[in-house]
């Protein structure tokens, strides 16, 4: 699955699919995140609230991975961060 996120709401509804894709109930990836069900609930619907280390940790539970790269429309940036 292939996805552009150019929201928090379409981050959360990949989260939501992600989760159940692997087959995970919000219980189950809950225990296998060590947080609560409520907090995989409250993050799968306000994932403004996630933090880089808790969104990558939920990828990696549900088989998924973050890839950045160029917007096809913006112009030709440096490929390197030490130009930032």
């Amino acid at each position: 699955m292939q996805h552009v996120i150019a929201t928090s709401v379409q981050m959360g509804k990949l989260l939501a699919a992600g989760r159940r894709r692997a087959g995970m109930s919000q219980a189950q990836a809950a225990a296998r995140l060590g947080i609560s069900q409520s907090r995989v609930s409250t993050l799968e619907r306000t994932p403004g609230a996630l933090t880089f280390d808790q969104l990558l940790a939920m990828l990696g539970a549900y088989g998924l991975q973050l890839v950045v790269q160029d917007r096809p429309d913006s112009p030709e940036t440096a490929t390197t961060a030490d130009s930032w």
